[in-house]
């Protein structure tokens, strides 16, 4: 009924609500994904743009959740507890990162990374207050600020600064009225990693400006040889930073919506507080074999080395087409710049206005999928995630998307 309009939030549109002819960026890569199959039936599709494991949960954690869903003390609500999940994740931050965790007042479960970037703003944000935020990036966060009455301020990501965010750009206006800035390392999309160096500069910072940090780390365990940072393992990280885990892509479960909350006692309680007002906590079972993914350390090794020698292939065959790739040191994200104009064969030519130009060519042209970010300036993502069951299987997959792109001569 007409009525209705009147009457939604205007932090999703008020009157105006449905009415937007504005296309959600990954709206329209679906649908140009739909037409270039209907252009082309029966072709191959290659998706090196959708950010989800492509292979399920490992079988010992299939099968201890069906041992724990049989169990009848696990049928009730969980709301904050699961003691079991609480031990294993202190555990897992131990054995990983080397950081000491408080298993009775400094962690919390999460129904993934996404829902404790929703929850974590209602801790914090009043209107008026500023939330400072990464772009590119996740902005799930920014989004729940913003509904809270609160700003967010973005702060670009940039190649030269090796996509870590230049802390020294933030305006005094703005750090008067922040009380929290939002990091993801290893990053999505850029897929950069931070350095100890950078997180005890972000520290520092956060304790002179008297702001809390919130540590995104969902993709931390996927390390490509390295040994992975959490910001917790710096000297006093504890006084203004929790730190976000998740499950879903550091061992294939996305699906099961489950992660964790740690470091700052204060925090990490008042995100519990919200939470019990937001959600009745993950199902007991997932969260004890979420309990035993975590014990089992080989687990997002095996993992890394899978992308690892996914990214060895994309790299190869996206240089040798001209582009400018590098190899991330972690996670499952390839970022790129895009280029300013393709040339065929024939010498006709197709430009580029930006990022998304060239990924909706991408498409429509060459039959790959990928998601283009023009926040700082013009990039494409690919994702290592694209469905390839086989080492043999990745390295057709790779070669066929080096084939498709030889076609043209890329001008950047």
């Amino acid at each position: 009924m007409d009525f209705m309009r009147n009457l939604f939030a205007e932090r999703i549109g008020g009157a105006a609500y449905g009415t937007s002819g504005e296309i959600y960026k990954f709206e329209k890569i679906k649908r140009a994904k739909r037409a270039a199959l209907r252009a082309n039936p029966g072709a191959w599709l290659i998706d090196a743009g959708v950010g989800e494991p492509d292979e399920m949960a490992f079988a010992e954690v299939v099968e201890s959740l069906c041992h724990a869903a049989r169990k009848p003390e696990n049928r009730g609500y969980a709301d904050n507890g699961g003691e079991r999940f609480k031990l294993a994740a202190a555990g897992y931050m131990k054995n990983v990162f080397g950081v000491g965790i408080d298993p009775s007042s400094e962690v919390l479960h999460s129904m993934g990374s996404k829902a404790a970037l929703s929850i974590l703003p209602s801790c914090l944000i009043n209107p008026g207050d500023v939330a400072i935020m990464t772009v590119p990036g996740y902005p799930i966060f920014g989004t729940h600020a913003k509904y809270l009455g609160g700003e967010v301020y973005n702060l670009k990501l940039r190649a030269e600064n090796a996509f870590l965010p230049d802390l020294s750009e933030i305006p005094p206006d703005i750090l008067k009225r922040a009380k929290v800035i939002v990091v993801n390392y290893p990053n999505n999309p850029t897929g950069a990693t931070a350095t100890l160096e950078f997180f005890r500069e972000l520290v520092d910072f956060a304790k002179r400006n008297n702001i809390a940090i919130v540590s995104d780390a969902a993709y931390s365990a996927l390390s490509f040889g390295e040994k992975p940072i959490s910001i917790l393992s710096v000297e006093g990280a504890k006084d203004v930073a929790v730190e976000l885990h998740s499950l879903s892509k550091s061992h294939n479960m996305t699906g099961w919506r489950i992660g964790w909350v740690c470091g700052n006692e204060l925090l990490v309680r008042a995100y519990g507080d919200v939470k019990d007002n937001t959600d009745s906590g993950q199902f007991l079972a997932i969260q004890e074999a979420a309990s035993a993914a975590l014990d089992n350390t080989e687990i997002p090794r095996k993992i890394a080395a899978k992308y690892s020698r996914r990214m060895d292939l994309l790299v190869d065959a996206l240089r040798k087409a001209g582009f400018s790739a590098q190899k991330p040191k972690a996670g499952f994200f390839l970022y790129f710049a895009a280029p300013r104009r393709a040339v065929r064969a024939d010498g006709s030519a197709v430009s580029f206005a930006n990022a998304e130009d060239f990924s909706q060519w991408l498409i429509s042209e060459c039959m790959i999928s990928s998601v283009p970010w023009d926040d700082a300036g013009a990039y494409v993502r690919f994702s290592a995630t694209f469905d390839a069951p086989t080492p043999e299987r990745e390295k057709e997959t790779v070669s066929e998307i080096g084939s498709r792109l030889s076609r043209y001569r890329f001008e950047f």
